[in-house]
């Protein structure tokens, strides 16, 4: 089994409503998402998937949050965009137009240096 990840980012503010601390006040983060994806085999190049496809697929899917207010995003329209919740769409997103072959394995999104949530369905 290979496993492959790339590092991707978006800035973006949120807020946990009915959160019973500071986090329930608007405020944003820098956040850095880890997507990693898997497969059995390589290709007759000897690759997965290229790294530059992984890369496309996540951007497309982060530049939907970039610079904005995820509250606001109809992703998380009657729930608060966690940084679980962030993880469970990005990963849901890309898995929907990965090539035959490669599977979503986890997406991991951190608020910050020493915060983060992993998601996966496997």
């Amino acid at each position: 089994m290979y496993r492959l990840k790339i590092i991707d980012s978006f800035s973006a503010a949120h807020q946990l409503l009915g959160y019973a601390g500071n986090c329930e006040s608007l405020h944003g983060h820098n956040w850095k998402v880890e997507v990693q994806v898997r497969g059995e085999h390589v290709n007759n190049i000897g690759i997965v998937i290229d790294f530059k496809d992984l890369k496309r697929l996540t951007k497309a899917v982060l530049d939907r949050f970039d610079h904005g207010m995820l509250n606001q995003h109809e992703a998380f329209g009657d729930c608060n965009p966690s940084s679980e919740l962030i993880a469970r769409y990005v990963y849901r997103e890309i898995a929907r137009d990965l090539p035959d072959g490669v599977v979503m394995d986890t997406v991991t999104v951190w608020e910050s240096d020493n915060a983060a949530a992993t998601y996966c369905e496997s």
